[in-house]
Parts: C-alpha cells; structure tokens; sequence
C-alpha cells in the first residue's frame, strides 16, 4: 500500500514541486496539498494522511504552533520543509523538539542539477518517516552490507590499517553517530552525562547551516561544554564536539592527547560527515580507550565502523529498536554483529560512565 503524503506549504510553487518530486516513487502517494494549517487540520481529517510534510513558516498560523497542536491532539510522522538560514535553524531544531521525524531543506529551483537530488533526498526521507510512527516503531529494510561500492566507504578518506596501535593513556573517548531522530536522542543523551564526563565526539548527518546553532542548542541545556568541532582543536575531558555539517570529523592522535581534524573528504554513505568515518579514525587512534554508540537513523553509515572500533578493542553499544525513532543505522549494527549491546536510550548515559569508570580502575590496577 503506498504511504499517503500531505503537503502542507504556503508557497504554490512549492508544493507543486513537492507533488511532483514525490509523485516519481510508486510507494508513495500525494492525497493532497494545503496551503496554511488550517485548511491542513480538516484534510488531515478527510485525507488521513500517512505524512505531512510542513513548511516551517506560514500565515495565520505558524508551522511550530500548528506541530505542536498536532502531536498533543492526533501524533503522526512529520517532516519539516526548512530554509537553511539561522532562523530557519532555530524553528526546525525546535520542531524536532516538538515530535517532527526529520527535515529537508526548502527546495532551491535556481539551482540547475540540483532537484534530482533532492527528490531522492526527500522521497527517502518520507518513507523513514512512514515507518517512525509515533505509536510503534518498526524498523526499516535495509539492503545488505556486503556490497559497498568503495567510492562510498571510509576508505575514499581514511584508508584503513592492518593493525590499529595501542597506546597506554588514561584519556577515553566516547563517540556517538546519529541521523534520522539523532538531534533529540544526542540531546537527551548528554542530559544525562555529568560535567566531567569522558569527552564526546559526534557526527550527525546535518546541513552545514544548522551544526553551529544544533550545539549551541545542546550546549544550553547540559552540565558538559558543547560545540561545533574545529579543526586541530583538543579534545578534552567533560567537552562534547559535534561535526560540521559537510566536513567529516576525524580523532587524530597527537603525543598523548587528541585532536579533531576535519576532512572536506568524499561523501562516504551519502553523508559528510559520516559516522563511518568518525568511528574508523577512532577505532585506529583510541582503540580500547573509545566507546562507540550508534544511535537511531536512516541507512547503515556507522555499522561498519562500529564494527571495526569493537575489533581494535573498544566497547560498542547500539541504541535499541524500542526507544529508536528509525532503527536502520543501529539495527544495521546489530545485524553485523557490531554491538556489544543494544540499550533503550534512558541506559545508555549510566553505560558510559560504568564502562568509563570500569576502564579506568583497569588502568590504574594495571598501571
């Protein structure tokens, strides 16, 4: 059965646009368009709708009152159309707050080239959302890991080595990937750690315009430091480094302490940054002192890496089916068998910290 989309934007053009972008997939099926919430509200109860795509901002009734109203009264999956301006920043990271699945940027029609891949952006991005229902979440089919094209691998920027090297230090690390759902659980995840917390480094599949105002959101509301990751910066102990949107984030070594490097390297999983690549740099420059957690989103970026951080000694942990608002990412782990464990989200924080803290008296006892 094809998933019943409703658009729901002020822009004409724009939802002409969204009508034919999602028209070109047979799963799926536009039943109609509404140009303001209000006329949305009774063809929701006309249409019943499967998804709502909703523009951020629109007359007479802006986009987040309308989502808020909407998850209190009848929660379905809702992807928000955004501009990629700060302002456009602040709305959706406070809609995804609010219950929206994901979002996609405001279509650019002046850009030549540039619509087929939205399209493909955007029509993936429905049918995640078709499975996040508020109600029961089920996870997505997801194809086989046993062929990657190489172009697309973290191979195409950091090649991988024999024999990851081990080096005595009491410094770890815990690194986290997310996507689809990634915002919120990164957000509720650091709630929960404490001020001198390992140090923290994630990549999230996010717009470069969005990174920036995403951690400085974060870093508002948690007793850790917070912030966009720049390059040849410290990694430190109680700090938590999100990756630019459009740069990969690397863990390079440097005497006996880290830094973060950035990488304007090839998109590896369709993504920049990737997890994948992350977790590989961690896995070759931590090794045992690193604890990889994946978390929910869309596609497998991240298991492999996962996969390769638990072979150089680290300990791996895959955020569970449950508590995930798309387990393709993290079930992709688990089926790879990349996950030391699968946590509801609530566990993962005191993991970390029991995990820290267990290493840490290993070091000293062994010292």
């Amino acid at each position: 059965m094809a998933i019943r989309v409703l658009i729901v934007d002020d822009s004409a053009l724009v939802r002409k646009l969204l009508t034919e972008m999602l028209s070109r997939d047979r799963e799926i099926q536009v039943v109609g368009t509404a140009a303001d919430p209000y006329v949305a509200r009774e063809k929701i109860k006309q249409l019943n709708p499967d998804v709502i795509t909703l523009d951020v901002e629109m007359p007479r009734m802006d986009g987040l009152t309308f989502l808020e109203n909407l998850m209190r009264l009848r929660p379905m999956p809702v992807v928000m159309v955004s501009s990629l301006t700060q302002r456009g920043a602040d709305v959706t990271l406070r809609a995804l707050e609010l219950g929206a699945v994901d979002f996609v940027a405001k279509p650019r029609v002046d850009i030549a080239g540039t619509l087929t891949d939205y399209a493909d952006e955007l029509i993936a991005k429905v049918k995640a959302a078709a499975s996040a229902r508020v109600s029961s979440r089920v996870v997505l089919p997801r194809p086989s890991l046993s062929q990657v094209d190489p172009a697309r691998s973290a191979d195409a920027v950091l090649p991988p080595v024999a024999r990851p090297r081990v080096f005595h230090t009491t410094e770890h690390i815990i690194a986290i990937g997310a996507s689809t759902g990634g915002t919120e659980a990164i957000r509720e995840l650091l709630m929960a750690l404490p001020a001198n917390a390992p140090a923290v480094v994630i990549s999230q599949h996010i717009p470069a315009a969005f990174s920036r105002a995403f951690a400085e959101r974060i870093n508002q509301c948690v007793a850790m430091s917070v912030c966009e990751a720049a390059d040849g910066q410290y990694i430190l102990p109680g700090h938590a480094y999100i990756a630019p949107g459009d740069r990969h984030l690397l863990v390079e070594r440097d005497g006996a302490r880290y830094r973060c490097r950035l990488s304007d390297g090839p998109r590896v999983n369709r993504h920049r940054p990737s997890v994948d690549v992350m977790f590989r740099s961690v896995a070759q420059n931590v090794g045992p002192n690193a604890i990889g957690v994946l978390l929910t989103g869309m596609g497998d970026d991240g298991a492999r890496g996962l996969l390769e951080m638990m072979k150089a000694g680290a300990h791996t942990i895959a955020q569970d089916e449950a508590t995930s608002v798309v387990w393709g990412m993290p079930g992709s782990a688990v089926r790879l068998g990349a996950a030391q464990q699968v946590l509801p989200l609530h566990h993962i924080p005191e993991e970390l910290m029991h995990r820290a803290r267990e290493r840490s008296a290993g070091r000293v006892a062994n010292g």
